[in-house]
């Protein structure tokens, strides 16, 4: 793998995509969660395209349904209802096996709380991802994502070791590490001060720079952050309100 070494803060806007095939198409979605009330309705009609290699913010007031929406997309959670196809693969009709492989293959997640196993060190972390995923090499390739990410010499240290934002760091590794077609970000600077939230944000657009072919759907409150995706798609009470380039 050619070696990247990211260490400058970078100031980045999208280049027009490569591709005018979508990475995502969702068609009226509908998702109902169980509650202690009976079924809550928490997504309602959702229609939307996302270009592959572009980025694109999911934005809203708490409540709105972003994170469901993205977690849809991802194929953590299964819509009530509509067609969800991600990389021309209809994950909507996929058994749980399925979507298993399809994300170690495909995916990359980032969660705002890291979600890293604490019994494991930063490079362990980020290798399980690659041996999960069939890789060659993969702590050799794990070294090299967390120099990417100016985590080499912390390659050792336990999740426990690591400061909020060098956790971060270690789980956007983890995520790119296997060169996925598409990445999922939900809040990844919202458990950050805003120096490292900043950084977090400028790796990550940096990384995703580097994969051109690669789409980034990312959930935020900030709109900082969302204006440096090509689009910018609002939701309220569960529906998409407007959408627009940034």
């Amino acid at each position: 793998m050619r070696k990247r070494v990211i260490s400058e803060v970078y100031a980045i806007h999208r280049t027009v995509p490569v591709s005018e095939q979508n990475a995502v198409d969702l068609k009226q979605v509908y998702l109902s969660l169980e509650g202690n009330a009976g079924k809550i309705k928490i997504l309602h009609s959702i229609d939307l395209q996302i270009t592959q290699g572009s980025s694109c913010a999911l934005v809203g007031p708490s409540g709105s349904g972003k994170s469901s929406l993205l977690m849809v997309m991802a194929g953590l959670e299964q819509a009530t209802s509509g067609s969800v196809t991600v990389l021309c693969e209809d994950i909507s009709s996929m058994s749980e096996t399925q979507l298993a492989q399809f994300r170690r293959a495909q995916v990359g997640v980032v969660f705002q709380s890291f979600h890293l196993i604490p019994s494991m060190t930063a490079l362990q972390n980020v290798a399980t991802a690659l041996e999960l995923a069939g890789a060659r090499d993969p702590f050799d390739r794990a070294q090299q994502k967390l120099a990417d990410v100016g985590l080499a010499h912390r390659s050792d240290h336990f999740p426990k070791q690591l400061s909020g934002g060098e956790q971060q760091r270690v789980a956007l590794a983890r995520a790119l590490a296997s060169d996925p077609k598409i990445v999922f970000a939900d809040e990844p600077t919202g458990n950050l001060d805003a120096a490292n939230g900043a950084s977090i944000a400028n790796i990550l657009f940096a990384l995703i720079r580097a994969q051109p072919d690669t789409t980034l759907v990312l959930v935020t409150h900030e709109a900082e952050l969302a204006e440096r995706c090509d689009r910018i798609v609002h939701l309220r009470d569960g529906r998409i309100t407007e959408g627009h380039r940034a």
